[in-house]
């Protein structure tokens, strides 16, 4: 039985590299790597090859001669750009349309939202997705929630910094939305599962491992740590208020990423910590398919075992080029409400009407 050639776009990356790891371990994919022709002597690129992915040196703007060249003999295309990337990828899919491939799997990997206006990113995907069914070309939508990885709260003493991105500690709204949650390492292992499935075929997935809520993680963080977490409010119409000035800011230029990693935070709190949007019921709602109802036996990561590994210190951390500590928050004003990573970037509006009436 032959086995199925994956082209990985964007595995370099965090969620790329968990996919790598998922496509490698299951035994089942010969996987190839597309990477841009001037990142092709990097060493992440080089430790892929070690590992045996194909590396095939294309950029996603090339002509469509150089595209059907990269996609030839490869059955099913899995997308992993990042956020200002997301219209690049359409092109690509159609010629991978022309160049036959049984499956393209867009860049998703994120919380549950709407479409329409809530999250701009979500927005960014759809247009995505709308060219996919244009084109007629097979599908999969896999999105997996929030990372465990950026989910806890940090501790006064200092000792889970190393694992963290961000130093927040904000309880949003009432704390008590649910929320579902997934380990980094497991959306590899998902992702092998969904793209040899027939049954995910132009279907929506949601992958993801358990729910709780924003006070459940921070009790939780509490017991294992024996430390008291600190918790800043943030209200309701705080949030849209972050919204209103973070969409302002980013209307003119929308893809700098000083403006883009504002709004994109903003709106994560509106829809899952406002909004509630991120579960598994409004998934099923949105017509998503759940790993739940697919995959019954699948063992993921235990969050508490996770929380256990950052307290005791043996967590890997994500994005550690952009780690803030508590040495790095001294460069920064402290709000009267936080000091976490959201509020220095969020200047306070008037009033938040506009939006809170939607």
């Amino acid at each position: 039985m032959s086995r199925t050639k994956v082209l990985l776009v964007g595995a370099s990356g965090e969620t790329g590299g968990s996919i790598v790891n998922g496509l490698l371990e299951s035994g089942n994919f010969d996987v190839a790597a597309l990477v841009r022709p001037l990142s092709a002597r990097k060493p992440a690129v080089a430790r892929l090859e070690e590992r045996g992915v194909e590396i095939r040196k294309c950029d996603l703007k090339a002509p469509e001669e150089q595209l059907l060249e990269a996609l030839s003999g490869i059955d099913v295309v899995v997308s992993c750009v990042g956020p200002s990337e997301q219209q690049d990828q359409m092109p690509f899919a159609k010629a991978a349309k022309l160049a036959g491939v049984k499956r393209f799997v867009p860049c998703g990997f994120i919380t549950i939202a709407p479409p329409g206006g809530i999250m701009w990113l979500r927005d960014e995907k759809e247009v995505v997705y709308n060219h996919l069914k244009q084109l007629g070309i097979p599908y999969t939508i896999i999105d997996v929630g929030w990372w465990y990885q950026f989910s806890f709260p940090r501790l006064e003493s200092g000792k889970v910094d190393y694992a963290m991105t961000s130093a927040n500690n904000e309880i949003v709204g009432d704390g008590n939305k649910i929320t579902a949650l997934t380990d980094l390492r497991d959306i590899g292992r998902y992702v092998a599962l969904i793209i040899a499935d027939d049954r995910t075929l132009n279907k929506m997935v949601f992958a993801y491992n358990t729910t709780m809520t924003q006070n459940q993680i921070y009790d939780l963080m509490e017991e294992i740590s024996g430390e008291t977490v600190i918790r800043n409010d943030v209200s309701e119409e705080m949030v849209y208020n972050r919204v209103i000035s973070a969409r302002q800011s980013s209307e003119t230029y929308p893809f700098d990423p000083v403006k883009m990693i504002p709004r994109y935070l903003a709106e994560s709190q509106l829809s899952c910590c406002i909004r509630g949007d991120n579960n598994p019921d409004y998934a099923k709602y949105l017509g998503y398919i759940t790993s739940k109802e697919l995959y019954p036996d699948f063992q993921p990561v235990d969050f508490r075992e996770y929380l256990t590994t950052v307290v005791e210190g043996t967590a890997k951390g994500i994005y550690t080029d952009r780690i803030i500590s508590r040495a790095h928050q001294r460069m920064f004003i402290r709000s009267d409400s936080s000091d976490s990573l959201y509020t220095r970037f969020f200047p306070r509006t008037t009033s938040s009407e506009s939006l809170m009436s939607r």
